[in-house]
């Protein structure tokens, strides 16, 4: 999936192109999803904590590897034609690898409990992760509202788009793909098809298929898939 950009019928609601809705939007109901799985989790439950764990893992891994992307990329960007507030967002970015580290070291002292001792230590987990998800969502706030109207004004879409295929053509398949499933379900309707019509007109036909079957089916329900193969005249 080395195809230029999927997503450049994805504006905000004044028209212009956004580099950080599509991505917040998914992180936001991953994380809040994976949250409600810790709540819910019998812990006892080796093959269910296993799989949540290994879980909460992948979705560290993309929470990183979107910081990289962030950092490289677009305050790079902001920050070579003089824009404010990156300072600020670059610690930000720092508090949450540290986090990152604190919740890794939580995920492998549940690994290596007793059975007994794994609840509690769960809960602990589950603490965590929870304001963590707090503060990432005040730090995603500020990045939609504070430094994309500063994209804004120093760039034009053309150049945002850049961007944007800058940091997808820097991914390799399956991290492509695992950002597409966090994408695609956590995107409206409306937001869902331009994101998949951009790749279907620009992408190799293999790469939007697998897309499709591996990130798009499994994750929607019947009637969101079904909506959207109506809109993308997609064969059954």
């Amino acid at each position: 999936m080395t195809h230029t950009h999927h997503l450049s019928e994805i504006m905000d609601l004044k028209g212009r192109y956004d580099l950080y809705g599509p991505i917040h939007k998914g992180l936001r109901k991953a994380q809040c999803d994976l949250l409600v799985r810790l709540g819910n989790i019998d812990f006892n439950d080796a093959r269910a904590t296993a799989d949540l764990l290994s879980d909460m893992r992948g979705l560290l891994a993309l929470a990183a590897a979107h910081l990289e992307h962030e950092d490289g990329q677009i305050h790079d960007a902001l920050r070579a034609r003089g824009a404010a507030s990156v300072d600020r967002l670059d610690h930000q970015h720092d508090d949450h690898r540290a986090t990152f580290a604190r919740l890794e070291a939580l995920v492998a002292d549940i690994e290596a409990a007793k059975a007994d001792e794994r609840t509690a230590l769960g809960r602990q987990l589950y603490l965590a992760f929870g304001i963590y998800i707090a503060h990432d969502l005040e730090h995603m706030h500020e990045e939609e509202t504070v430094a994309a109207p500063q994209l804004w004004s120093l760039f034009s879409d053309a150049e945002l788009m850049a961007i944007e295929n800058r940091i997808v053509g820097s991914l390799p398949p399956e991290k492509a793909m695992a950002f597409m499933r966090l994408m695609i379900p956590a995107a409206n309707p409306g937001e869902r098809a331009a994101m998949l019509g951009g790749m279907k007109q620009q992408a190799p036909r293999e790469a939007f298929d697998a897309v499709i079957e591996f990130a798009a089916r499994p994750n929607l329900s019947a009637a969101e898939f079904a909506d959207l193969a109506r809109r993308l005249d997609l064969v059954a």
